[in-house]
């Protein structure tokens, strides 16, 4: 499909505040209390260093338009749709209200995979978060392009089964309706105008998609949420690994579970007929 060398070890900077003002949207979005001490809780840092691309420079997706130029982290790909697959997080130091924020990022890796539905492009990006002098945040990002699916495909994820989400065995359970409100507000906090997240006609004559389709980072965060009420802890976690199985439609419930397994949290999304959407797991701290 391409040779992707010249984008290996490419890497980016970025800057931001950590303001109150973003603190306290953040928390009106999740339907929470901000923390007592204005720390930012587990999940915050995807609000933080987000693209800035003109719009003029916006393709029709609605993501930053990607070039030949060294300012283009990732390279043109001809696959026109985008998924964050994959996270992996390391939480190495607590970021204060009004913290200078800085973000380098890198390319660690670019390949290509056939899939079942065609083929496929794997970008890993490693992302260092910085509060002033301190290392924060560590993690590593796996998104995937794909084509667009051929005419006549059936809406992904399928229409919802008989089936019905199974709360056994699980230590906590939490149902999250995400609304198109809410998704509407994720987008604006981490200035994402993918168009699948908003537009209802391009999510489902375009891209295939059966509704608006939640952010993985959004639900990632909300089983990060799940593991702060579970635990009684803004920091419960030192490390935090997710992957997407499906994607999650706005307006279907989402379930949300956790529980305790050889000394780590298992997390997972589930959907209302039990369709796996993500599953996680988080290391505990010490």
């Amino acid at each position: 499909m391409g040779d992707y060398s010249a984008w290996l070890g490419r890497e980016e900077v970025r800057r931001d505040l950590l303001t109150p003002s973003l603190l306290a949207r953040w928390c009106a979005t999740l339907d929470r209390a901000e923390p007592s001490d204005q720390t930012a809780p587990q999940g915050l840092h995807w609000c933080l260093c987000t693209p800035d691309a003109p719009t003029s420079a916006l393709g029709p997706d609605g993501h930053p338009k990607r070039d030949e130029s060294p300012a283009s982290l990732l390279p043109p790909l001809p696959l026109e749709r985008r998924m964050w697959a994959a996270g992996a997080a390391e939480f190495l130091a607590p970021i204060p209200s009004g913290a200078a924020i800085e973000r380098r990022s890198r390319v660690i890796s670019i390949s290509e995979k056939q899939g079942t539905t065609g083929p496929l492009v794997f970008a890993e990006l490693g992302h260092e978060t910085y509060a002033g002098e301190t290392l924060a945040i560590r993690e590593t990002q796996t998104l995937v392009y794909r084509d667009a699916p051929p005419s006549g495909s059936p809406p992904a994820p399928p229409p919802l089964g008989e089936g019905r989400f199974d709360p056994g065995g699980w230590d906590a359970v939490r149902e999250v309706l995400p609304t198109p409100a809410l998704l509407f507000r994720y987008s604006a906090l981490t200035f994402n105008t993918h168009r699948i997240h908003y537009d209802h006609p391009y999510a489902t004559g375009t891209e295939g998609y059966r509704g608006l389709v939640v952010h993985g980072p959004l639900i990632a965060t909300l089983l990060l949420d799940l593991a702060r009420r579970t635990l009684g802890s803004e920091t419960a976690l030192t490390k935090f690994n997710f992957r997407a199985v499906s994607p999650a439609v706005a307006d279907e419930p989402l379930h949300l579970a956790v529980k305790h397994a050889d000394g780590a949290l298992i997390l997972a999304a589930r959907a209302a007929d039990g369709r796996q959407i993500m599953a996680a797991k988080g290391t505990l701290q010490a």
